[in-house]
């Protein structure tokens, strides 16, 4: 169903770690990326690790919107892809939180009915992280109580009171901090997500893994001191949240202008993939704004930085912002495709034409750049499309360094 979504190019372009400076990223990240291989090992590996470190940062949240409601650092993130594309490389981040989960329960089980579910995350007072790499175990005990789990799941990313009724009982659970991993593929995406009218759809982060894991790689044996760095830093982790538990909340902010450029950014960096996709994906862009600050949160809380957000933080949260707002474009054509019960047939996303929109009608070689690699694009992939314009007369070169957009040719 996903198979020769994108070109290698494409892919590359689609690709998250490796388009980061890893020197930059906190040094338990670091730590526990070493652990991958591939490109795609590397995405799958950060993106379930935050997700797993954020799930075990209590007393903290950020401010958003108009109302300045709370967020806490609670991801919830369904990773694609086909059989033997390496998905399991994401339960090195269950790991991660295990000996948190031995002495403070934390980890709720995907292969649970909805009341057991429900009862589990009500006795952790609302807290708690799902770890699934087999989609279908999901899919095939919730298939009787989808709504229910929706539902729940959604208003969870929200931290909306979850609630249940029954004849003989009814209970509440207020401001759920609920995160959770699960890894699948399409259909069983699809059973959890089945429109993108759904609500859960733009809550739930995804990332979409187009690639097969070398035959090979299946023997290849893992590194002596393999165990030994996730224990490690399963136990920085540990230490983390001890200092946390026992602290009284703590509200961690952007800076003014970070939260300027979040927003400028937003606004003006999307509406051309907004008018290809449709005016539903706009839900998808506004709220990559509080996943990205909750990004930023658990990346600085990680360095012990519980206040303010560095650039260094803020950077590298806003560019995996928008690699996820890509990905979740891609899941976004596949889920509308089978609504119109057609085979789902996505069209590339032209990064080109979008970064080019970005770009004011006369820019330097520097803006360029850095407005490429705000995207996660490499400085030489944004000058190869320079070139290509040049070549197609969409840009003029008017002096070294400097150029000018050309109109479009009726």
């Amino acid at each position: 169903m996903i198979e020769n979504l994108n070109s290698l190019e494409e892919q590359a372009n689609l690709r998250i770690v490796e388009n980061m400076d890893v020197q930059n990223l906190p040094q338990l990240m670091q730590k526990v990326l070493s652990l991958a291989k591939t490109p795609a090992e590397k995405d799958m590996l950060l993106l379930s690790s935050l997700v797993a470190c954020g799930s075990v940062m209590p007393n903290l949240y950020v401010r958003y919107g108009i109302a300045a409601k709370r967020y806490y650092p609670n991801l919830q993130l369904f990773i694609v892809g086909s059989a033997a594309c390496g998905k399991g490389i994401a339960n090195l981040a269950l790991e991660l939180v295990k000996p948190i989960h031995e002495k403070m329960p934390l980890i709720i089980p995907g292969d649970a009915t909805y009341p057991a579910f429900y009862q589990t995350l009500a006795r952790q007072h609302g807290r708690g992280y799902i770890h699934e790499s087999e989609g279908s175990v999901i899919t095939d005990i919730w298939r009787s109580s989808t709504a229910n789990y929706n539902t729940a799941l959604r208003k969870a990313a929200e931290h909306e009171t979850i609630s249940r009724a029954r004849c003989r009982e009814a209970s509440v659970i207020e401001n759920p901090q609920l995160s959770m991993v699960l890894t699948g593929t399409f259909s069983q995406y699809h059973a959890l997500v089945p429109s993108i009218e759904n609500g859960y759809f733009s809550r739930l982060l995804t990332l979409i893994i187009d690639e097969h894991q070398a035959f090979n790689s299946r023997y290849v044996q893992p590194s002596e001191n393999s165990g030994d760095t996730i224990r490690a830093a399963a136990e920085q982790l540990y230490r983390l949240y001890e200092s946390l538990l026992f602290a009284h909340p703590r509200e961690f902010t952007l800076t003014p202008e970070q939260q300027s450029r979040l927003g400028n950014h937003l606004e003006t960096a999307y509406p051309t993939l907004i008018r290809m996709l449709g005016e539903d994906f706009h839900s998808v862009v506004l709220r990559m704004a509080v996943q990205i600050e909750r990004i930023a949160m658990i990346l600085s809380t990680l360095r012990g930085n519980m206040e303010v957000c560095s650039d260094e933080d803020y950077q590298t949260a806003e560019m995996i912002g928008n690699k996820l707002i890509l990905h979740m474009a891609q899941a976004y054509q596949l889920v509308k495709g089978t609504e119109k019960k057609e085979l789902p047939q996505v069209k590339p996303l032209d990064q080109k034409q979008i970064l080019l929109s970005l770009l004011p009608e006369e820019f330097e070689s520097k803006t360029l750049v850095d407005e490429a690699q705000s995207q996660g694009i490499s400085r030489r992939t944004a000058f190869n499309w320079s070139e290509e314009w040049q070549e197609h007369g969409v840009i003029l070169k008017i002096r070294h360094g400097v150029f000018k957009k050309q109109p479009a040719i009726a």
